[in-house]
């Protein structure tokens, strides 16, 4: 990866073009060209507006973003604070990421049971899972990650331990959610990620030590971060809790989705310990979401979107470390990748509806299938795509349709051959269950 071109710093352009401030105030530059938060590295490559050279613009800009700047309470290598600016376009998507995670996710109202739910909140972990553990390097393919975790077999390789580490930690993420975050609490996590998955076991729930100091690199050996050293770790990390646990009582308002996204830079900043720092800093994220009332964060991958692009995740962090600590590099990237994994759900919630819809309408009296089935199978059909985990018996159906146990049996019995419902034995009784992609295993 090619490092980004570091910006030349603010003295140095107040010094050179000090005499032409006025001329750049009158520009009334904003902080987003155009309603993009640039980086000197792109920036220094556009065309700067009439009357200003590119280091003017630049200087405009920067001054810009100092007024709008918000210092934060966590501080790089060099002591200085990280800070952030709330920009017109960072506050417009924090709206809109505040508006679905603590509302009604748009489409949720027709699910129609408490069973759908957890099909689609099962599959939003599983789906997290698996690509926050292949950005580190689990090669496990989807198709057999996905398979592992919802048959609940044991792991078999290192892939799927840490994808089996990580759906577990999520599935427990809200057991830590009534109490404040402390140096323990990340270890519990950590330790739960790393499980089975570290060279050395007893990394796994304690910080590197300052014989493990690391650095981060790309796939070629470029150097991209050399994290705090390791005897600074536990003054970073209890600074850390102490953000994550603020409330609104502090010097100043912090956007708890801007205190989600710092909390998830910082462990990747800091780098705490000798692998798992990617996952741990997600599954923080997803806690302090959590915590701060952002119910629907459950049903978000955000690693679904990262895993697409992440070049662009990893600039990010080099674009806020290179500009004097400017986590709105971070902030603006993370809040993309938060509309997409939003969108991707809405998108999901509607695609499985349409499919029930069409699903329904197949079924009605008069259809092709319709006439395939008699009125007693296609009306348990419909109670199975509204209900997908119901479990249904001979005796009931029998009792329900008022027919012959023969009946109701054949009735059963024909949509297993049709390879519409699964059944198999629970005690002395049989038990049929709709397949899980009944709405799609009809036929057209």
């Amino acid at each position: 990866m090619k490092l980004p071109l570091p910006p030349p710093p603010v003295s140095e352009l107040i010094h050179r073009h000090g005499r032409h401030i006025d001329r750049i105030l009158a520009h009334r530059l904003g902080a987003e060209p155009k309603g993009v938060y640039e980086h000197w590295d792109h920036l220094r490559h556009l065309t700067p507006p009439a009357g200003l050279d590119t280091e003017q613009w630049w200087l405009g800009i920067k001054l810009a973003r100092q007024a709008l700047g918000k210092e934060l309470p966590l501080r790089d290598k060099s002591d200085a604070p990280f800070t952030f600016a709330a920009s017109d376009s960072i506050q417009r998507r924090l709206f809109l990421v505040a508006r679905d995670a603590a509302g009604a996710l748009q489409g949720a109202d027709a699910i129609p049971s408490d069973g759908m739910r957890e099909r689609y909140l099962i599959r939003s972990l599983i789906e997290e899972a698996m690509t926050s553990s292949q950005l580190e390097g689990a090669a496990t393919t989807t198709q057999v990650a996905k398979e592992m975790l919802r048959s609940g077999r044991a792991p078999r390789d290192y892939g799927e331990r840490m994808i089996a580490n990580n759906f577990q930690t999520m599935r427990e993420l809200k057991r830590w959610l009534g109490r404040p975050l402390t140096p323990d609490t990340v270890f519990e996590i950590h330790r739960m990620l790393a499980d089975g998955t570290l060279t050395d076991p007893a990394a796994a729930g304690r910080f590197r030590r300052a014989d493990e100091d690391i650095v981060v690199q790309d796939e070629s050996g470029t150097l991209l971060h050399v994290p705090p050293p390791a005897t600074e770790l536990p003054r970073r990390m209890q600074t850390l809790c102490d953000f994550a646990n603020q409330g609104d009582e502090g010097e100043y308002f912090i956007h708890p989705v801007v205190r989600a996204i710092v909390i998830h830079f910082m462990i990747g900043y800091d780098h705490p310990f000798v692998d798992g720092n990617g996952r741990t800093a997600r599954a923080l994220f997803y806690w302090s979401m959590l915590r701060s009332g952002f119910w629907m964060t459950e049903y978000f991958s955000i690693s679904s979107i990262l895993r697409k692009a992440p070049s662009q995740y990893t600039r990010s962090y080099l674009f806020t470390e290179s500009d004097d600590g400017d986590a709105s590099y971070f902030l603006s990237h993370q809040l993309d990748v938060l509309l997409q994994a939003i969108e991707g759900v809405h998108a999901y919630i509607a695609r499985k509806q349409q499919a029930r819809s069409e699903a329904e309408t197949l079924l009605k009296p008069g259809s092709r299938l319709a006439r395939r089935l008699n009125h007693r199978q296609r009306a348990l059909l419909l109670n199975a795509l509204k209900h997908p985990d119901k479990a249904f018996t001979i005796a009931v159906h029998q009792r329900t349709h008022d027919v012959a146990y023969d009946t109701a049996r054949s009735d059963l019995l024909g949509l297993v051959k049709a390879r519409l419902m699964r059944q198999h034995r629970q005690g002395k009784a049989h038990v049929f269950v709709a397949r899980p992609d009944l709405s799609t295993r009809l036929p057209r």
